[in-house]
């Protein structure tokens, strides 16, 4: 019987003169440790930018949730930076990330949305928008 791991990877990638994609993959529970590793790569990578797109790839389907010092550390992150957030595309296998997804877009100045596979969620990410 092997043991669930605890795993988080991000890649970001400018996609754009003002847009960067931010992608995502989280395994267990998202930790504060996680958010220390995160937002100084997203802010060092909206450096200079005028007005920065954020796009965001989070597949969440190997998540078991955040702890309550992350899930603040999330929201700290959605008020600083909401309204640079462009697109959200959550892609996940349960039913409370489809509500978080819905939950999420009143945080942001896009629009967040519910995929239960990665591939349609990185094309509707791609459409110019």
């Amino acid at each position: 019987m092997s043991e669930f791991q605890h795993g988080f990877s991000i890649s970001i990638q400018r996609t754009g003169d003002e847009r960067v994609l931010l992608a995502m993959h989280a395994r267990g529970k998202l930790e504060h440790q996680d958010y220390e590793t995160l937002v100084p790569m997203l802010e060092s990578a909206i450096a200079g930018m005028q007005h920065p797109k954020i796009d965001v790839l989070m597949d969440l389907r190997e998540l078991e949730g955040w702890e309550i010092r992350a899930a603040w550390d999330d929201l700290k992150l959605g008020l600083k930076h909401g309204r640079q957030f462009n697109r959200v595309a959550i892609v996940g296998n349960k039913s409370w990330q489809e509500t978080a997804a819905k939950i999420g877009s009143w945080f942001i100045g896009g629009e967040a949305r519910f995929f239960e596979d990665r591939a349609p969620a990185l094309a509707w990410l791609q459409e110019t928008a």
